[in-house]
Parts: C-alpha cells; sequence; structure tokens
C-alpha cells in the first residue's frame, strides 16, 4: 500500500511504500487518447523502516521520514540523498533538554508523524516533539521533545514564524520560533594563580564549551496559544489565513477558531465607523 505521495519536477511522482520510496513518471500515451502512462523509473530503499510522511519543499528538493525517527533530504531531480537527521531523541545533540530515564523506547515516541516546511526549515512532528530542520545548516535548530502529552498528528508553518500542531491528547496549540540569546563562552580558570586572575586559561575545556555551544539550538519554539474545545484526539486542520482555523477531532466535532485579537480590532474599527456615520464621535483633548 502506498502511505504518502508528493509531486516533483519532470512529471514526476515520489510515493512511499512500506520502507521504499518508489518514483514513477507519467508519459503521454502514444495513441490519440489523452491518456498517459505511469513507468516505474528508480527505488530508493536508504530508509529502515517504513515511511509515513513526505513534503516537498521546492522543485529542488523534498524531506522524507520514518516510523523511526529517520529524516532524509532528498535532491527532487535526480533522487539523490542529500542530508540526513536520525538523532531526534539523542539529548547530547539537545543538551538544553533533560532526558528521560527509560527501560526501553517506544518507537511512536520517534515516529515522524507529519512534516511542513518552509524555503529555509523543515518543521517535523516527531512523536510528542517538533524539530525545526535547517536545511542550509542541516541540522536541528530548535526543538520542544513534549510539546503535547501525546503524539503530534499534523502540524503546519504559519506566516510571521509561527507553527500550529495538534495531537492525539485533544490539544491544539501555536507555537513561535524565536532566536535565542547566547552569551558567550567564558574561559574557565584553573589553578591557584587562576583563582586570583594570574595565568593561563585551560583551553581543552574551553573548546568544550565552545563544542557544547555549536551543538546547542540557536532558536527556541516558544508556546504562544492553547486552543481549548476538543475532549478527544485531533486528526488535523485546515489554515484559511485571515479567515481562521478549522479543526476536525475524534469527538465528532468541527470547530472554526478565529484570532481573537484581529477580530476585536475590527470590532473596534466597525463601532467607531458607525458612530462617525451617526455624528456620535467627539475627540476631545
Amino acid at each position: 500500500g502506498i502511505s504518502a505521495l508528493v509531486e516533483l519536477p519532470k512529471n514526476c511522482v515520489a510515493t512511499a511504500v512500506g520502507k521504499e520510496l518508489i518514483i514513477f513518471r507519467l508519459i503521454p500515451s502514444d495513441d490519440e487518447s489523452e491518456g498517459w502512462n505511469v513507468h516505474e523509473v528508480k527505488r530508493l530503499v536508504d530508509h529502515q523502516d517504513n515511511i509515513l510522511s513526505l513534503v516537498s519543499v521546492n522543485d529542488l528538493t523534498f524531506v522524507t521520514g520514518s516510523h523511526v525517527g529517520e529524516l532524509i533530504v532528498w535532491d527532487a531531480l535526480d533522487w539523490t540523498k542529500q542530508a540526513s537527521e536520525c538523532n531526534f531523541w539523542d539529548s547530547a545533540v539537545h543538551p538544553d533538554v533533560q532526558p528521560e530515564i527509560k527501560l526501553s523506547q517506544s518507537p511512536n515516541e520517534t515516529s515522524v508523524q507529519h512534516l511542513t516546511c518552509d524555503e529555509e526549515c523543515v518543521f517535523a512532528a516527531v512523536g510528542k516533539g517538533i524539530y525545526v530542520y535547517n536545511l542550509q545548516m542541516k541540522r536541528v535548530i530548535a526543538c520542544q521533545r513534549n510539546a503535547h502529552d501525546s503524539s503530534v498528528l499534523h502540524i503546519e508553518k504559519l506566516p510571521n514564524r509561527q507553527l500550529i500542531s495538534c495531537s492525539e491528547d485533544g490539544s491544539v496549540r501555536i507555537w513561535e520560533l524565536r532566536e535565542k540569546q547566547q552569551l558567550p563562552a567564558e574561559p574557565v580558570p584553573t589553578g591557584f594563580f587562576n583563582m586570583w586572575g594570574f595565568g593561563r586559561t585551560n583551553r581543552q575545556t574551553n573548546q568544550a564549551a565552545k563544542k557544547v555551544q555549536e551543538n546547542t539550538p540557536t532558536y527556541l519554539l516558544e508556546l504562544v496559544g492553547d486552543l481549548i474545545g476538543h475532549s478527544s484526539a485531533v486528526q488535523m486542520f485546515l489554515y484559511f489565513g485571515e479567515l481562521g482555523l478549522a479543526t476536525c477531532s475524534a469527538d465528532h466535532l468541527v470547530i472554526l477558531w478565529k484570532d481573537g485579537e484581529r477580530e476585536s480590532r475590527l470590532r473596534s474599527l466597525t463601532l467607531f465607523q458607525k458612530l462617525a456615520q451617526n455624528g456620535d464621535l467627539q475627540l476631545r483633548f
């Protein structure tokens, strides 16, 4: 069974079938009919487990995510692997996050459930968390390992560096990608004389601190909103820009949401316009 597919340049389609990524090309039929022929072009077997998500970044790049937390960046023209990330849950890669002590790791906690992107980054829903992978740096620049209490099912990038996610726990949350204020690593003195400001600093310690700083995510995913209304798993949502947001859930509800701040401004503007038309608006200084 085909679990996901995405359109590629040159009349091609990438389809996820189990662990394999199969590239098909659509070719017009030779006869006078308007039909198309589908031909298999290539099979890519770089994933170790079933591919769950596919997303097209642009005409040159597309990304896949698997059940065991593999994210692979592909060239959309020659279908070669450009980069990969498999350490989403590794605390050594994300030193800001306290490691969790567990006897075993459930596959659902590392599964790449959904992917979305913009021109710079890929946003991955991995288990309960959300990870931001920068395509140019080829590494994770921000993460929220426990963005929800259960698996994240759907995410979408919004304007103004914001992101919406929904989960099996029934929550819908809005996040904002903000740049982290990093302080320069200070040299660590060693020895008796260095206690009083004399002598040389430990070069190895400085290099280790610098290395940890380089591996630290340079951005933060900060929670800026929580939409409370569903009582069961929120499967997905549709974003309609200024018109609002629609969410659907296993509780048999479809809820339409609007930006409260924007709606308040519109109501105030309408009120002032009516007052001005009726001549009731008097400016006092």
